[in-house]
C-alpha cells in the first residue's frame, strides 16, 4: 500500500493516508471535512478567550482606597484578565456601565437605583461602603443638635447623601432645616473639597462632610472635632444598624453571563476590603502611589473612619430599601421615583 501526505490550509496535524485504486478520492473526502471543521472552530475558541477581559472601574477619593489593593496584587478571576480605569466620578463611570464598556464599578446606593429604574442595566453586587458623613464643629460649647438652631451648617452637596441624610436626622430629632430663626441653616455654597479648611479658618463653625474630609480638619487643628457622627444618630432610629452608601455594581448584561468572575471578584473584593482596614498604613501608601487622589498620611488616617466592608447584595437589601426611602421622602427623583425592582439585587 502506498502512502502519501496530503497538506491543507490551516490544518495543524499531518494524516497518513492510503490509498488504493478507486476508493482514493472517498478516503480524501473525510479528513478534508475534519479539517475544514478545525480550521473554523479553532480561530472562535481563540476568540473567546481574548475577549474574556474584564475593565473596573475605580473611583478617585475615599472609595476607590481599597481598589489600590488591585494594583499590586492581581485578583484570581478564573482565567480572566482585569484591567482597572481610574476614573473622577460618578457621572464619568455610568455611562461606561450602562455600554458595558465598563463590567464592573462602584456607584453611591442612590446614583445606582436612579440608573436601574431607567435603564435595567446594572445590578447591584455588594454593599461595600457604609456611611462615613460626620457633623464638624469648631464650637467647644455644643452638646447636642438643638445647639444648631438659628446657625448655618455647610454641608457638602446639595442633594448629595450628606444632605438628605442631615435632613433626615435633623427631622427625627424635631428640627427643622430652613431660614427661620428657629430652623438650621443649610449652606451649600462651599464646594465639597473646600469645606475642611473652610471650617479651619473660622468661615464655618459647622459642617456636615464625609471623609475623607472630616479627617482633614480634624488632623490640621485640635479646635476642630467630630460632634456628631451620622451613622451613629441614624442607627437610634433603625435598631442599630448603619446606612449602606456605596456599591459595588456590573454591568447586567456581563452578570448573568459571567457569573464565575463576578462571584471571584466579589471574593478578592472582600479579601481587599480585609488587607485595607487591617492595614491602613500600607494601603495609604498603595493611594498615593496608584494616584487615587489621597495622599498616603491622609488616606492612612481615614481609613477607620471609612467603614470599608463587603456584604453580599441578598443580606442587604432591607437596609438599601431603608435607606432609599429618605431620598424618597425627601427628593423621589433622585432615585427614579421608586424602589428598585427585584432585578436589581445580583444573585450568585
Amino acid at each position: 500500500m502506498k502512502k502519501s501526505i496530503i497538506s491543507l490550509f490551516f490544518v495543524l496535524m499531518v494524516l497518513p493516508l492510503a490509498f488504493a485504486g478507486g476508493k482514493k478520492d472517498k478516503a480524501a473526502e473525510v479528513p478534508v471535512q475534519e479539517a475544514a471543521e478545525v480550521s473554523e472552530t479553532a480561530p472562535a475558541e481563540q476568540t473567546v478567550k481574548e475577549a474574556l477581559v474584564v475593565h473596573s472601574a475605580v473611583l478617585n477619593g475615599p472609595t476607590g482606597i481599597p481598589s489600590a489593593y488591585f494594583f499590586e496584587n492581581k485578583p484570581d478571576l478564573g482565567g480572566a484578565e482585569l484591567e482597572i480605569e481610574v476614573l473622577n466620578g460618578a457621572n464619568l463611570e455610568l455611562p461606561k456601565l450602562l455600554k458595558g464598556e465598563v463590567q464592573l464599578g462602584v456607584l453611591p446606593v442612590n446614583v445606582a437605583a436612579k440608573a436601574f429604574n431607567s435603564s435595567k442595566a446594572i445590578t447591584a453586587v455588594a454593599v461595600i461602603g457604609y456611611g462615613n458623613v460626620y457633623l464638624i464643629t469648631t464650637d467647644s460649647n455644643y452638646k447636642s443638635l438643638a445647639d444648631l438652631k438659628g446657625k448655618s451648617v455647610a454641608v457638602a452637596g446639595q442633594g448629595a447623601t450628606p444632605d438628605y441624610m442631615f435632613r433626615y436626622i435633623l427631622d427625627k430629632n424635631g428640627l427643622k432645616a430652613g431660614d427661620d430663626a428657629d430652623c438650621v441653616k443649610l449652606d451649600y455654597s462651599t464646594p465639597n473639597a473646600e469645606l475642611a479648611a473652610a471650617v479651619i479658618s473660622g468661615k464655618f463653625q459647622y459642617a456636615v462632610v464625609p471623609e475623607p474630609f472630616a479627617t482633614v480638619a480634624t488632623s490640621k487643628t485640635a479646635s476642630v472635632k467630630r460632634a456628631l457622627n451620622l451613622s451613629d444618630e441614624y442607627g437610634r432610629f433603625n435598631n442599630g444598624k448603619n446606612y449602606p452608601l456605596s456599591l459595588l455594581v456590573a454591568n447586567a448584561k456581563f452578570a448573568s453571563e459571567n457569573k464565575d468572575v463576578v462571584n471571584a471578584y466579589v471574593d478578592a473584593y472582600a479579601q481587599a476590603v480585609e488587607w485595607t482596614n487591617a492595614n491602613p498604613n500600607k494601603a495609604g501608601v498603595l493611594v498615593q502611589k496608584n494616584t487615587l487622589g489621597l495622599m498616603a498620611p491622609v488616606a492612612a488616617k481615614a481609613i477607620p473612619n471609612c467603614a470599608f466592608v463587603c456584604k453580599d447584595i441578598a443580606g442587604e437589601r432591607q437596609s438599601i430599601e431603608d435607606f432609599l426611602n429618605i431620598y424618597l421622602s425627601f427628593a423621589p427623583q433622585a432615585i427614579g421615583g421608586k424602589l428598585p425592582s427585584d432585578e436589581f439585587y445580583y444573585s450568585r
